[in-house]
This record gives C-alpha cells, structure tokens and sequence, in this order.
C-alpha cells in the first residue's frame, strides 16, 4: 500500500528521519507527530466522503451504460409513445386475469392490465398484483438467468407507479401458501414485462381507500389504525379512478344486466324498440321542470321523458314499444335519488280490455328481471356486498297489487297522518314499505287506483269514479321506481285536462290532435335504471349508480 495516501507527505518525511537517527529505536512522539495525525484523520474523512461522492456520481453515470449491458434488457421497459406493443413479446393469445384458474397452471400467458400493488422484497425478487375490472392476480419477479429475469428487471417492476398500464408475458403456477392479496388462486411467474402507460405517481386517490368497507373503518377505530375515507365529492371529482374499484365496476356490470334483460323481455312480448326525440317544443310531464333552451329562434326544452312521443307510436300503428334513453329533469332536488339526467326504461302498448294488462307486463318483467340478475350476477353482488353490504331483496313471484285506498288503509292504522286522495311523501312510502314487508313478506309491491289529482294530464281518469285515476306506482324496498297508467286517447278530454293542470294548449297542439286520426286505448309506464339498481342493491345514493352524474351542483366530469 502507498504510504503516502494514508498520510500527508510532511508526516511521512518526518516519520523516515527518525528512524535513520536512532536505529532500531522507536523516537518518542512529539507535540509536532499529535497534531499531524489529527490532521490525517480529518483528511481521510474528507477524502472517503470525496470518494463516495464521486462512486454515486460514477454509478449514476454508468446508469444507461449498465441498462445497455443487461442481457436481458429486451425483456422489460417503457414502451415508446405511439406504441402499443414492444416487439419482444411473443404473440400469445391475451388471456383474462378472470379466467386464470389451476387448468392454466403450466401454461404461458400474456396479459394486459393495471398494477394494483407493488412489493419489492429486496434487490431480486419483487411482486406485483395486477387488476383487471374486479379480478386480480399475483406476478412474480425472481432474479434468475433461465428465466431471463435481471436485477435491473426487478428494480423497474419496483419503480412503476400503482395504476400504471402494463403487458406481462409468464407462466401460471400454484403459489406454495393460499393467496389473500388477490381474486385468483394461482400466480404468474414473470418472464417479461413493459410498461404500456404510466400513471402519475401522485393519485388524487387511490384505489384501495376508495374500495374500503365501513367494516374496514370500524375495526380500524377499534385497533387505532388511520384510514383513508374518500368522501362522495372527491370520488365524483375523480370519478375515473373511483370507477376502478371492484365494487364499481360489479355495480355497472348489474346495470348492464338489468337494462339488456329489459329489451330481452319486452322484444320476446312482441314490443319493439324506438327513439324518441330530446328536444321537444313544451313540457312533457306539466310543471316547471324543464330545462329551456333556444331552437333555431324559436323555444324549446328537453325532454322530461320520451311519453308523448311513445304514444304517438301507438298513434302511429305499433302495438307495443319500449325505449332506453336520456331523461331530463330541471328539479332543484338534492336527494339520494334524484338526478338531473337519468336513464330512462319506458313502454307504451295497447290495452284490450283493462290497464291491469299493463301492471301484468310490469309484473311479469321485473320478476324475471330480478332472478336473472341473482342468477347472473352472483359474482357481481358479492362484489358490491364486500363493499356496501346489503341483504338480498325479497319479492313474490307474482307480485302482490294493493290499491291506494289499502295503501292509505295500513298507514293510518300504524298511526302515521297523511292526506287523504294526496300523494305519499318519502317518509309514508318508506313507512309503506315496511308495513307491506312486515304483512306479506315481500320488498315489491304494486299500489294502484291513484286519484286523479296527484297524476299528470295525460292519466286516464278511473270511468266508475273520475275522482280516481287508472294509474299505478311500483315500489321497491319502500321506495317508488315505476309510474304507469292508462294514457288518455280522446282528443277533446285531453285537451280538457291539459288546460286544468296549466299547460299551455299550443305547446302540445300537434300532440293532442294526433288523437284525432284514430288511437286505440292504451297505456305504459317509466322507470329509471339508476334507481331500479340503487335500490336492488341496497345503495344509500344514486350517484354511486350513474356512471357520471349530473345533479344540480354538477356538470363535470
């Protein structure tokens, strides 16, 4: 070893003149020898800091050097902009982390999908859950060269932000302990993967708070752990992440369910689907609200419900219709389950001797709805029950019709005070609601015969007492989803009523005289899809059922 780099050449000199003064004796220190070796120390201090420096400052230079020298660089990285698939990967098929059981085991996969967890466990081994919709899977980074997996591999996969869009290429295997940190039972030993779209590393919120049960938050106040809760305005700011959950992305599956049932059923009874303007010339429904607008000069609003035009169908020689459509309310109502904008499930059809016929099509369609969605959708309500747990609904398979009379009959009894021939307000419904269960076992039930009052100008008043209307509302779990009833086809006596429940006669002009040409009695009924799957799973608020809401205080996303 040099000497001189252990001390300063004046220590050194001084050391060699001693020991050629006094040979074979060791010469005493002097005040001169204290003071150069504390010297020395600091200066090796200073020097191993230098050269700590100065090997950061040359690891990180020689970075891209070393990514270069990887035999196994191809095996990873960020794609380029533009590109969708790095040329490395093999071309399998693409295969669904929801169809990953043990008969995939063995086999190699491709998969494309978000990094839901991130978990380095040292410099060679890292693993990494992926999220596809409500299914999830463990990957598995182990430094190996038969496996073509490097140190620098690992360390990318450990660097990728949660959310982040990834390809991985590997083969299944059974993990050797059960796995609680994702949906499928069996692992993906990596053999190569990119990263197709970075997410920011900052999430406004994260996947994981939003996916919390109350359960969670209450254990945590048990134990003294701090969790994250996501308030419903910061989801619907961010509604994109929000809408990754499991429990999201099972409640639109069910969305999707019920409103294909709803075509399914309806086409197979002869009713065909139609469309029906938004833009309309006065209101549909009565009332103020609508949302006004200007048309080419002249005034306009949107449509509170397709409900004249599915008549003028009916007028128009179809015997049965049924649209799914945007509906549009101008309601300052700022409740769990009003929107300003929903989806709307309407029918019309001709009635042959009674407007039960049309509380038989309801009858008919929303049982077998209801079972289809329990039979299809398990996974999807087990899903949403993790999250927001709920007990499963309870109906009869022909549905139990009450008359408002009944109605108003039970709610006296059990002392509540409503007015008589008016209509229910939340809180009697919802009280309805529970005594109807409570007597007949069942959250969905029929109430008919609705005086002509509470119902708009188009209802067909009841012939025997015109005090009465032929009408029906539908209830689900104590809260209305459906309002239906006879239409009235007699031009003279539309007119009337349009006039009694002040709406402007020439706003619906075209409307009345197309009664005129010949219209044969009929009716139908509206539904909101939101509602209908709020309350079959129980939710506490319509907004987690539309995909973006629109309310009066939101307009964005």
């Amino acid at each position: 070893m040099n000497f001189c780099l252990l001390f300063p050449p004046a220590v050194a000199a001084a050391g060699n003149n001693k020991m050629s003064s006094q040979p074979g004796q060791e010469a005493p220190p002097s005040a001169a020898d204290f003071s150069a070796a504390t010297i020395s120390k600091k200066a090796l201090k200073k020097d191993a800091r230098n050269a700590e420096k100065a090997a950061k400052n040359e690891e990180q230079a020689l970075q891209p050097a070393a990514a270069a020298e990887d035999p196994f660089a191809e095996n990873y990285g960020d794609v380029l902009p533009g590109e969708i698939l790095p040329k490395a990967i093999s071309g399998e098929p693409w295969t669904k982390v929801g169809h990953l059981d043990e008969a995939a085991v063995g086999r190699s996969v491709l998969i494309r999908a978000r990094a839901h967890t991130i978990r380095p466990v040292g410099r060679k081994m890292a693993f990494v859950v992926l999220r596809q919709g409500m299914s999830t899977v463990q990957c598995v980074l182990v430094v190996s060269a038969d496996a073509g997996i490097s140190a620098q591999m690992v360390r990318f996969a450990a660097s990728l932000p949660k959310e982040s869009v990834v390809a991985v290429e590997g083969v299944v295997s059974l993990p050797k302990e059960d796995l609680k940190s994702a949906t499928q039972e069996v692992e993906i030993q990596v053999r190569k993967l990119y990263c197709i779209d970075r997410a920011d590393p900052n999430l406004p919120i994260t996947v994981e708070d939003a996916a919390r049960s109350e359960s969670e938050f209450v254990r945590a106040e048990q134990t003294g752990e701090k969790l994250v809760r996501v308030g419903q305005d910061t989801r619907l700011n961010h509604r994109v992440i929000d809408l990754r959950t499991p429990a999201n992305q099972a409640i639109f599956r069910v969305q999707y369910e019920l409103e294909n049932k709803f075509r399914e059923y309806l086409s197979s009874n002869d009713f065909i689907g139609i469309h029906t303007p938004k833009l309309i010339s006065g209101s549909s429904e009565g009332g103020a609200a609508v949302f006004k607008l200007e048309y080419n000069g002249q005034p306009a609003c949107l449509a509170q419900s397709p409900q004249l035009h599915k008549q003028l169908a009916i007028c128009g020689g179809f015997r049965g219709v049924f649209e799914v459509g945007p509906v549009f309310r101008a309601e300052n109502s700022n409740t769990h389950r009003h929107l300003c904008e929903f989806v709307g499930l309407d029918a019309e059809m001709e009635i042959m001797e009674n407007y039960f016929e049309v509380c038989d099509i309801v009858d008919g369609l929303f049982v077998e709805l209801f079972k289809h969605l329990n039979d299809k959708c398990k996974k999807e309500l087990q899903t949403i029950n993790r999250q927001f747990p709920f007990e499963p609904l309870k109906y009869l398979d022909k549905t139990l019709r009450l008359s408002y009379e009944e109605g108003i009959t039970m709610l006296k009894e059990a002392g509540t005070e409503i007015e008589h021939m008016g209509d229910l307000n939340t809180e009697a419904e919802k009280k309805l609601g529970r005594l109807v269960r409570e007597k007949y076992d069942t959250d969905f039930f029929i109430l008919y015969q609705y005086p002509l009052a509470v119902r708009p100008f188009y209802t067909m008043p009841c012939y025997e007492n015109p005090l009465y209307s032929n009408s029906f509302d539908v209830f689900l779990r104590g809260e209305e989803i459906i309002s239906g009833a006879q239409r009235i086809h007699d031009p003279e006596l539309l007119a009337k009523r349009a006039v009694e429940c002040g709406i402007e006669k020439s706003s619906i002009e075209s409307y009345v005289r197309s009664f005129s040409y010949g219209t044969p009695p009929h009716g139908g009924f509206g539904v909101g899809l939101e509602r209908v799957v709020m309350l079959f799973c129980a939710l506490n608020n319509i907004r987690k059922t539309s995909l973006f809401p629109r309310d009066p205080q939101r307009l964005v996303p």
